[in-house]
């Protein structure tokens, strides 16, 4: 009798298990583009659909529409964005037992912050794919048709990029790091110095951020987008200049274990992947084999 209680119970047991289906995929578009491309976020929806069936795939839309979520990717107060983004995860029936998080370029930092702000429903995987974790200090170049808002953006961050105007209605101003003026980045950042502990130690930060199960950082080696490009795995500048960058491992963030990253590195939570090609440029091929596996 007791044998056949534990095998009806392991059977429910299982039952449960395939009922619950897949990990949900939330996923945030970056800087010039949106929720629902079919070039870009779209085709990721449908990609990862594809490959595993039955999976609940939210595109977040920041907007009552496309167009709408494209500008706000340049000029809604990225505070209020992730603000936004928790009450639709909260809000969300799908969700409720925890999901997975990708995030495209800046869309990377911005669901870094719904992790370390927004536990409930419990991020489980980050996966920031390019996204500038220690900001940007330079503006190359554009995506898409945006190229008349970048050189607008160029002249405006060259202008003052920490004065409280820009700070509210610039997004890239908000992860300005400048490394010549670090006290103006530490005082003035709205945003990045924020969830980076530039103003002391927020332990909620912290400990969100520690609950992840794995934080994926994909840095592209060709990239022309971002600079410098150790941002995408946590690196930046050495302190004072902007010739020499330092990897993660050596900065004060880490050395002072400030946001849990050198604890979450020791623990094997960390992963650095490197994919050749300019920014955001992947094949599907890699995307299967490399991060797929991170959702399953």
């Amino acid at each position: 009798m007791a044998a056949l209680r534990a095998a009806v119970l392991l059977g429910l047991a299982l039952g449960l298990s395939c009922a619950a289906g897949p990990v949900p995929l939330v996923i945030w578009h970056g800087m010039g583009d949106s929720c629902c491309n079919p070039q870009s976020m779209g085709y990721i929806k449908k990609i990862v659909e594809k490959k595993i069936p039955g999976i609940y795939v939210l595109s977040l839309k920041i907007g009552s529409n496309l167009i709408q979520d494209m500008e706000n990717s340049f000029f809604m107060n990225a505070n209020d964005q992730v603000r936004e983004v928790c009450g639709q995860l909260a809000e969300d029936p799908h969700l409720k037992g925890g999901y997975n998080a990708m995030g495209f370029s800046q869309g990377g930092q911005f669901l870094r912050a719904v992790a370390q702000r927004c536990p409930s429903p419990p991020m489980l995987n980050l996966i920031s794919v390019g996204g500038q974790h220690q900001g940007v200090y330079g503006f190359p170049r554009c995506p898409g048709e945006s190229s008349h808002i970048c050189d607008w953006i160029r002249k405006t961050l060259d202008l003052g990029a920490y004065t409280p105007a820009v700070q509210e209605h610039l997004v890239q101003a908000e992860y300005w790091h400048d490394p010549l003026k670090e006290e103006d980045y530490r005082k003035n950042s709205i945003f990045l110095a924020d969830i980076n502990q530039e103003r002391g130690i927020n332990e909620t930060y912290k400990k969100n951020l520690m609950a992840l199960k794995k934080f994926v950082m994909v840095k592209f080696l060709n990239d022309t987008m971002v600079d410098p490009p150790i941002s995408e795995w946590f690196g930046f500048y050495k302190p004072g200049q902007a010739k020499e960058t330092i990897p993660l491992q050596e900065t004060s963030l880490y050395t002072e274990d400030r946001l849990g990253l050198q604890e979450m590195d020791k623990a094997g939570k960390l992963v650095f992947l490197g994919v050749k090609g300019d920014h955001l440029h992947f094949s599907e091929e890699w995307f299967y084999t490399t991060l797929l596996p991170f959702l399953q």
